[in-house]
């Protein structure tokens, strides 16, 4: 029996380069996998696993989310109360927090308490956004970097970066102008701030760890 994956569709992730990913990771993955991309509340409520993208200002991807009737609690009885194992990408990563600071102050989803503030690197030759290709430093074993030791490579493209309150809720850092949060994660949730959709070789590692992750 197949496991339906779905990629949750609120306007603002890359979905396509998301769908393919993730379908080509199934192909190597245990198991059988059905993935959706949807906005429908009944698709999330059905699923085994959940990934939430995101890419655009904090803001705007915390409104298009809540905006959609029931979605919040579909992801929160997936990813709490079931203790499904769920995925954030980019701006999908952010709204885990308390809040974030991108263009005014908004509420995130709050399972990973910290603040998404501004990346401002302690190197003035550094631009932000943080765009290209950077060395991941895995903090801390988990099943869904499994095979990704020796500083591999991700893809980035952000402006604002996760404080963690929790430093144990850290699984990944990278160095731009200092270190910074490249992913976090407890118990049955994991997310990251690169996007493993565009990391090549790595990425796929990642969502096929994630498709194979038992919780």
């Amino acid at each position: 029996m197949s496991e339906k994956f779905v990629i949750v569709d609120y306007g603002a992730g890359n979905l396509k380069s998301a769908h393919k990913a993730v379908e080509r990771a199934a192909k190597s993955a245990n198991g059988s996998f059905e993935v959706l991309v949807s906005n429908k509340v009944e698709d999330v409520q059905a699923a085994d696993r959940i990934l939430l993208p995101g890419v655009g200002a904090f803001a705007d991807c915390r409104n298009a989310v809540f905006a959609l009737d029931g979605m919040v609690d579909a992801l929160d009885e997936h990813a709490n109360k079931k203790a499904k194992p769920f995925l954030g990408i980019c701006v999908g990563m952010q709204l885990l927090a308390t809040k974030g600071l991108e263009k005014q102050t908004s509420e995130g989803l709050g399972w990973i308490p910290g603040t998404v503030e501004f990346l401002a690197p302690n190197d003035e030759t550094l631009k932000v956004p943080h765009m290209g290709w950077n060395n991941l430093n895995l903090v801390r074993p988990h099943p869904v970097f499994d095979h990704m030791a020796g500083h591999p490579h991700a893809y980035f493209v952000h402006s604002y970066h996760y404080l963690t309150e929790d430093p144990s809720h850290v699984i990944a850092t990278f160095d731009y102008g200092g270190t910074h949060v490249a992913a976090i994660g407890r118990d049955n949730i994991v997310a990251s701030q690169f996007h493993p959709e565009k990391s090549q070789a790595v990425g796929l590692t990642m969502i096929e760890n994630f498709l194979n992750w038992k919780i």
